[in-house]
């Protein structure tokens, strides 16, 4: 396959917003690649590289200046080959052949496809392509049902992987994907809900209410005597959390994988802010002053047997018998009266609300659901910041006024909101200013404008119907409360969330 023709697919995809347009660009162009092009050709087209990072920064692609090829002539395969070998390159010397190697390659690209390259090695390649468009093309592409190939991409973890065995192996092969233990599972995620008079009576009387912790999401895995644990980016921070592991492998099983948030504690119990929490997943240096603890609240695999497609009131009590005094307390099936000062008991005892859960639905992996709904004393968001305004006053020299976007779920693109100043601490702007030009894509001198990368965690007393911003509403009296690297941009909040915060 010519790599034009990716590069063409990508053009498509980014000159339409509409999801059935990209889907039918991207299968055709799947369904004409090799088998031994396939997973190459969709890491591409989610701005990714089978190889991870392979050392061509940004100063060293924007730093080339190549006349383009008047005629297409590269291949996939020429094109990733390159690529494994700037991968392999180290010591004395690599840097003058890692130019020699980019050099030659943008020579041979047309202008088009030198365009590509730029945004593929940089980062920026923001086409709305994103992985559930990617799946859904797959399934076209291959005739199997998507909901198949969703599902085995949440349990392989890996796109390429997906889309090789789906090309050679067809349905049959991703059914044969199962979990396992050691390889992180995409993290069932839970919407904004309204009211909890709201949520019970949508999700009826079987649900399980919790403490909603202001923690850090996690996934512990055991296999015999080996441990992992992993951030809801499916990271592993194994080596920088002993306790967490240790107290994994003192558990009374042989194999499990939990869900579940931990949290740093004041002496008196009460949580520390998230910000102390997050810390500890930064380095692995020796922090005994600020141990964390674990509440699972989800169990997924126990001692051999898979449990993501049993209802949670089965996977509850898998949970309480392999985690005891680690689960975190739940109200089960509670009524009106009981759940309302389970809620107040929540926030008495520092934590942010709590989580409403229906009793007979599967655990979602890596999808977000109204079967998990959240609840809080006030609206919050996790948005993306796609700009910041240069302050004044006080804030002059300072990236300030944020420019807020939630995810369009049917384009996976950014959708903006609104903007807030409110709640920057000198803190927050001092850094801003510093971090924001990584991310930069263009500015227009009193604005900055950023790829969808930083997700931002927004209160905001509500929102109501706007002609201002793209996506019909306006948020009310927004205000920052933290950012959130615990999350990917993808797990940002979508535009229907916002609007049904709304009643729309």
């Amino acid at each position: 396959m010519l790599f034009s023709d990716v590069v063409a697919a990508s053009a498509a995809v980014r000159a339409t917003r509409s999801r059935k347009a990209k889907i039918a660009a991207l299968a055709e162009l799947l369904a004409a690649a090799g088998t031994g092009e396939i997973g190459t050709v969709v890491a591409w087209l989610s701005g990714e590289l089978t190889q991870g990072r392979i050392g061509a920064g940004w100063r060293t692609v924007t730093g080339l200046d190549t006349p383009p090829s008047p005629a297409p002539s590269l291949t996939v395969t020429a094109v990733d080959g390159v690529f494994t070998q700037l991968t392999g390159l180290s010591g004395a010397g690599s840097t003058l052949r890692r130019r020699e190697l980019l050099t030659e390659l943008f020579t041979a690209a047309t202008a088009d496809e030198q365009s590509f390259l730029l945004r593929l090695l940089t980062g920026e390649l923001r086409q709305g392509a994103l992985t559930a468009v990617v799946l859904e093309a797959l399934a076209t592409a291959t005739g199997i049902p998507v909901a198949v190939v969703r599902r085995a991409h949440m349990l392989s973890g890996r796109l390429p992987a997906t889309a090789i065995a789906a090309v050679t192996g067809g349905e049959a092969a991703l059914a044969a994907f199962r979990l396992e233990v050691g390889r992180p599972v995409a993290p069932m995620l839970a919407a904004p809900g309204g009211s909890l008079d709201e949520a019970l009576a949508e999700l009826g009387p079987r649900v399980s209410v919790e403490h909603k912790l202001d923690g850090a999401r996690i996934q512990v895995h055991r296999d015999g005597d080996q441990v992992w644990v992993f951030t809801r980016t499916l990271r592993d921070i194994t080596a920088g959390v002993p306790e967490l592991v240790g107290l994994v492998a003192g558990l009374d099983c042989t194999s499990v994988v939990l869900d579940g948030e931990t949290l740093a504690l004041t002496d008196a119990g009460r949580p520390r802010p998230f910000q102390e929490t997050m810390s500890r997943f930064a380095t692995a240096a020796d922090t005994a002053d600020l141990l964390l603890h674990p509440y699972f609240f989800d169990c997924l695999h126990l001692d051999g047997t898979d449990l993501l497609d049993e209802p949670l009131h089965v996977r509850r009590s898998a949970l309480e018998r392999v985690a005891g005094e680690h689960s975190i307390p739940a109200r089960i099936a509670p009524d009106a009266e009981a759940a309302a000062e389970y809620y107040d008991d929540a926030l008495a005892v520092g934590n942010e609300g709590v989580m409403v859960k229906s009793l007979d639905a599967p655990y979602a992996a890596g999808r977000r659901g109204r079967a998990w709904q959240k609840i809080k004393p006030a609206h919050t968001l996790d948005l993306l910041v796609i700009g910041a305004e240069w302050g004044y006053g006080r804030r002059t020299g300072n990236l300030s006024n944020l420019h807020l976007a939630a995810l369009d779920p049917e384009t996976g693109e950014p959708v903006m909101v609104g903007k807030t100043f409110k709640g920057l601490t000198d803190e927050l702007l001092r850094w801003q200013t510093a971090e924001f030009p990584r991310y930069q894509t263009g500015t227009d001198g009193h604005a900055v404008f950023l790829r969808p990368e930083l997700v931002v965690e927004i209160a905001l007393d509500g929102v109501q119907a706007s002609t201002r911003y793209p996506g019909g509403v306006a948020l009310r009296f927004a205000r920052v409360v933290r950012y959130r690297p615990d999350k990917e941009p993808a797990q940002a909040d979508t535009i229907d969330a916002v609007r049904a915060l709304g009643g729309w």
